[in-house]
């Protein structure tokens, strides 16, 4: 990407917001992310890093429970939503506005205890994957949680291409130092979505960085 030009999925996710066409919106966390901070083997508080955090759901629900959350989205309308969210809720993460690929640029720090990626990585396209990778396996703390959420086919619907499968998964993150924990089929209901809507194959990936 050179200067300050927008990718075409920037430009895309942009228009659906002006549109208001935000089928990908939740009111809650989802139930993998909530087992994992309020479970029976629930992580401790720490840092945290949302990648694609829209209007701040996940984000708020995390700083709610104690975490240190960092959270880039690359729409000005979803982070200005985000903050707004956020101070009503009486919490204060630290919002970025940038591309999730260009982690280094955007100086979201190391050390990151908690990954969360609910539907960004699935729409990127093919060359900036790689980048996506590096950026993440840079920003995690050894032995860091990765929760990773994306459609493994688009549904006919969306006005996005992509998708992302387990074995893509495994060549991608594997060697970057990261273990694939579980790759199973899930489903999160939002106001447009139904629960287990045949349409919308939802994957959700656990992953571990390795702790050396």
């Amino acid at each position: 990407m050179k200067g300050n030009r927008l990718r075409w999925y920037q430009v895309v996710y942009r228009a659906l917001y002006h549109l208001g066409f935000v089928f990908w919106q939740r009111d809650a966390p989802p139930e993998d992310l909530v087992a994992l901070v309020e479970g029976p083997s629930a992580l401790p508080p720490g840092r945290a890093l949302e990648l694609g955090c829209g209007t701040g759901t996940d984000t708020i629900y995390l700083a709610g429970h104690g975490w240190d959350v960092t959270a880039v989205d690359m729409v000005p309308k979803a982070l200005a939503a985000a903050r707004r969210r956020a101070s009503a809720a009486g919490v204060t993460p630290r919002f970025i506005e940038g591309d999730v690929t260009r982690l280094p640029d955007l100086q979201v720090g190391d050390n990151h205890d908690l990954v969360l990626d609910f539907g960004c990585f699935h729409t990127l396209p093919e060359d900036r994957r790689p980048a996506y990778v590096t950026g993440v396996s840079g920003a995690a703390a050894p032995g860091a949680t990765f929760l990773l959420y994306g459609f493994k086919r688009p549904p006919k619907a969306a006005p996005i291409a992509g998708g992302v499968t387990a074995e893509e998964v495994e060549q991608r993150f594997c060697p970057a130092g990261w273990d694939l924990v579980s790759a199973e089929r899930t489903s999160v209901e939002t106001p447009v979505v139904p629960r287990a809507s045949d349409r919308f194959e939802l994957w959700q990936y656990h992953l571990r960085r390795a702790s050396h």
